[in-house]
This record gives C-alpha cells, sequence and structure tokens, in this order.
C-alpha cells in the first residue's frame, strides 16, 4: 500500500468531479448526441485559440505544468513509478494515483470550467457544458498526465545529489 492509495479526495476534487458528471449528462440531454451536434462541437473547439481569452491556452497548461513538475519531482525522490505509464498499466495503484492527480488539478480545472462558461457567454451567448468540460479538461489534466511522468523520467535518470 502507497500513501496514494490512502489519499482521500479533498472537497475541491469531489466538486469538480460532481460538476464534470452534471456537465456531461446536461450536455448531452441539452444538445444531444446526434451528428449535427457532434460537428457543431468540433467546429466550436477548433475556433476557441483564434477567439478572445485566448491566453488560458497557455495559463492552464503553464498551471498544469508547474504542479505536475512538483509531483514528478517527488515521484522522483519516492522512487515512485512515473504517473501516467502507472494510471494506464497498474490497476492495483490506478485508483490511488488518478486520486492524487485530480487532488492536484482540481483548482486549475474548476478555473478552466470557469473561463470557459466566460468565453461562452461572450462568443456563443449560449452555453454547451460538454464543450466546458472537454476543454477544461484538455488544458489542464492532460498536460499534468504528461508532464509529471516526464519529468519523474528525467529526473531518475539523473544522479541523486
Amino acid at each position: 500500500m502507497t500513501a496514494a492509495d490512502h489519499e482521500e479526495l479533498g472537497l475541491l476534487a469531489k466538486a469538480v468531479i460532481v460538476v464534470a458528471v452534471v456537465l456531461f449528462v446536461s450536455g448531452v440531454l441539452w444538445h444531444g448526441l446526434t451528428f449535427k451536434a457532434l460537428e457543431q462541437f468540433w467546429h466550436d473547439l477548433v475556433e476557441r485559440p483564434d477567439g478572445p481569452m485566448r491566453f488560458r491556452f497557455v495559463l492552464q497548461p503553464l498551471m498544469a505544468t508547474i504542479v505536475a513538475i512538483r509531483d514528478g519531482l517527488e515521484d522522483a525522490r519516492s522512487g515512485r513509478s512515473p504517473y501516467f505509464a502507472t494510471v494506464l498499466g497498474d490497476p492495483q495503484q490506478r485508483i490511488g494515483r488518478l486520486r492524487e492527480g485530480m487532488n492536484a488539478t482540481a483548482r486549475i480545472i474548476a478555473l478552466g470550467l470557469v473561463m470557459d462558461v466566460i468565453y461562452q457567454a461572450i462568443v456563443f451567448k449560449t452555453f454547451y457544458p460538454d464543450q466546458a468540460l472537454v476543454v477544461a479538461l484538455v488544458l489542464a489534466f492532460v498536460p499534468y498526465l504528461i508532464i509529471r511522468g516526464v519529468t519523474a523520467r528525467i529526473l531518475r535518470g539523473q544522479p541523486s545529489r
């Protein structure tokens, strides 16, 4: 048993998960799963980096990178396996490590959701809950998944000081 196995989800992480489920379900119920809805979904996602508030496409991944490097350093110091490889390949540690990552990125994901709601209000004058969720996860959790493991691998290859 590792420390990650015993780590509980924080209140913010739990709130983000509940909001994510609500956004996903409401997006499907509100806009459906038709070809037209999916086409609109992808069109809107591609248009976002060119619209207002494009700073979030740098801000959120940067914040996730800082947190991922911090956690990757801790993984390297403690000799733990790389994060993403463990999440994908070790079912016994998967839930604990995902819990860790969710606790670490909950604030960034919540900020991303708020920024996307503001963006949609300005640009679309409506709300696409599923799009807000996808954008927040892609800009916050995906960079964290990748960079935490890369950081641990790089540092593990260097001699300890």
